[in-house]
């Protein structure tokens, strides 16, 4: 069956299921060698990824290109927007910062940016079969509809049907699914094809009367109910995912599991980082943001960050920072990624990000950081010994190594190897710029053993491939989709966004 098309996949509100629906969507096409693409034109979200090409894009839409067995370029996420504060965003265009604005100027320079999305959109359309665009937040926003990049604006200007995706779980989700339609404008909610009740525990025969009072209000059809699928474990967009599986026990394992606490940070970015630990049997991965719920784990990580003198501030001031020293000082390990490497370091002289000059660090390694307005968006391969590394860096900050420094490992450059990364074994201390290195199944393992060492612990690799791990949670949210939604519906109303 050849398909072709495109279908936007719209929410009530945010972490409802967009990103994993239109996840299983690619996926399901792509099992039919359909050729597709993942799309959203404007993503808010402090997990990014970088291209091949050396761009930013939402970590969700790289998720979403490899469920579509493609590689994640930028034009499947135009625009995104890195919050700075409640107020203020890094902008991201076509995977470059362009500017640090408010709400009110984002706003007057949307006409321009929507030229942007509709040329990236435009793009795939004529590349691939199909594009599976994912919606923001909720498409019923009155106050965002004019200059609309994102959800059923987007899709009315490109001929774009449309599926409303609601969560049962939150409670409310009919008045959710209702109200949404109601606030749309005539036009848009022409669009909606259908609607889909995510995360259902229980018999979906109780919901049947509820389910057909909805279809006759609301004029379309119920395309899925889709059960929770519990413990699924998918790249996350943005913090609110943490509130789930990620932020698991509130205090440390017993027995003989490797504990690793992550500090979370009000500005907390790429906390992606950590997954890959987690795939490990015997291996705790929680949050923390409060001294208390430190205690004295194996490894503390201090991970990426947007804001990082602000959350430097934050560290101290919370008392967490005190607790982690005192876990040093216990015998816990310490890794710093990215801001944290920086916050590890003896300063940190900011005009650029936080425009705070020059503060005192950790001064737990031997490095000082300058931020400047040029950001480091790039992959990089090498090796540690002979175990291979693989990762990116999203930086502005310059970190400059001083005095005899044992350096991590190596990194391939056109002017040969590039030492990388600072490494205390002694003092228990390790920080780089690299995102994402423990998805190396041979580094993470190494790494971990050494960990699990210096406590007197033993600490057995699984053998698991991360990435193996992550096409298997792809495939099983796909599966659920396939068994629990009406697809030839779905299909039809792909056809109808046909350019």
């Amino acid at each position: 069956m050849t398909i072709s098309g495109a279908l936007m996949v719209c929410g009530t509100a945010s972490d409802v299921g967009k990103s994993q629906v239109v996840t299983a969507l690619c996926r399901l096409l792509a099992r039919r060698e359909v050729r597709v693409a993942p799309f959203k034109g404007q993503n808010m979200a402090l997990n990014s990824y970088v291209t091949e090409s050396g761009h930013e894009i939402g970590r969700s839409q790289a998720l979403q290109a490899w469920a579509a067995r493609v590689t994640p370029e930028v034009e499947m996420n135009p625009v995104l927007l890195k919050p700075t504060t409640d107020r203020t965003s890094q902008v991201v265009v076509m995977g470059r910062p362009t500017s640090n604005c408010d709400a009110a100027h984002y706003q007057s320079s949307k006409q321009q940016l929507f030229e942007v999305v509709s040329a990236a959109l435009e793009s795939l359309r004529t590349r691939f079969g199909v594009v599976v665009l994912e919606g923001a937040g909720s498409p019923a926003e009155p106050n965002l509809m004019s200059d609309d990049l994102v959800n059923l604006g987007l899709a009315q200007s490109a001929g774009i049907p449309a599926i409303l995706v609601g969560d049962i779980e939150r409670g409310g989700v009919f008045a959710a699914l209702y109200g949404t339609m109601a606030l749309l404008p005539d036009d848009q909610r022409k669009l909606v094809g259908g609607f889909v009740i995510n995360k259902f525990r229980g018999d979906p025969q109780l919901l049947q009367p509820a389910l057909h009072d909805l279809e006759h209000r609301l004029g379309v059809p119920c395309l899925g109910v889709l059960p929770h699928a519990g413990d699924l474990d998918l790249d996350a967009e943005d913090s609110l995912a943490l509130a789930g599986h990620r932020s698991s026990a509130p205090g440390p394992p017993t027995g003989d599991d490797v504990d690793i606490a992550v500090c979370r940070f009000p500005h907390l970015s790429n906390f992606t980082d950590v997954d890959p630990l987690a795939i490990e049997p015997g291996v705790g991965v929680r949050f923390v943001d409060r001294p208390s719920a430190l205690g004295r784990p194996d490894l503390v990580i201090l991970p990426g960050s947007k804001c990082t003198v602000d959350d430097l501030d934050w560290l101290r001031v919370s008392g967490l920072g005190d607790s982690v020293s005192a876990a040093r000082r216990a015998g816990s390990a310490v890794l710093g990624i990215c801001a944290g490497y920086q916050m590890l370091g003896r300063r940190i002289i900011d005009e650029v990000e936080s425009g705070a000059g020059e503060i005192e660090g950790l001064g737990w390694l031997p490095v000082s950081t300058r931020f400047v307005s040029g950001k480091v968006t790039r992959r990089r391969r090498g090796a540690m010994g002979v175990i291979p590394i693989t990762g990116y860096e999203i930086r502005h900050g310059r970190p400059e190594v001083g005095g005899s420094s044992r350096f991590w490992f190596e990194l391939d450059d056109e002017d040969g190897p590039e030492p990388e990364g600072l490494a205390d074994p002694d003092a228990g201390v390790w920080g780089t710029s690299l995102h994402g290195l423990f998805e190396e199944d041979g580094f993470r393992a190494a790494f971990l053993r050494t960990i699990a060492h210096r406590r007197g612990k033993r600490f057995v690799p699984s053998g698991t491939s991360f990435h193996l791990a992550r096409e298997r949670q792809i495939d099983r949210m796909a599966d659920l989709v396939q068994a629990h939604t009406d697809l030839p519906q779905l299909w039809e109303l792909i056809e109808r966004g046909s350019s």
